[in-house]
Parts: C-alpha cells; sequence; structure tokens
C-alpha cells in the first residue's frame, strides 16, 4: 500500500506537467479587444 506521501509526490508532480503542457503546448485563445493595435494596453 502506499504512502500518503508518495500519493502527494505523484499529484504534485501530475499538477507540474499538466502546467507545463498548458503553458506552452496549448494555443492561447485569441480575445477580440476593442482597440485596433496590439500595443495600446487594453488587455
Amino acid at each position: 500500500m502506499p504512502d500518503i506521501q508518495t500519493i502527494l509526490v505523484y499529484a504534485a508532480l501530475a499538477i507540474a506537467v499538466g502546467f507545463l503542457v498548458k503553458k506552452f503546448f496549448l494555443p492561447k485563445k485569441k480575445t477580440k479587444k476593442a482597440c485596433s493595435n496590439q500595443d495600446c494596453g487594453c488587455h
């Protein structure tokens, strides 16, 4: 039977890997803003 520390380590690893996949491999959603150029400071 795995102890609670092992379960927590694997849970933290899964959260970290999920965060990295979300940040670097999934495309960002483009949102429409009211401004016409990218550097308007509205985001």
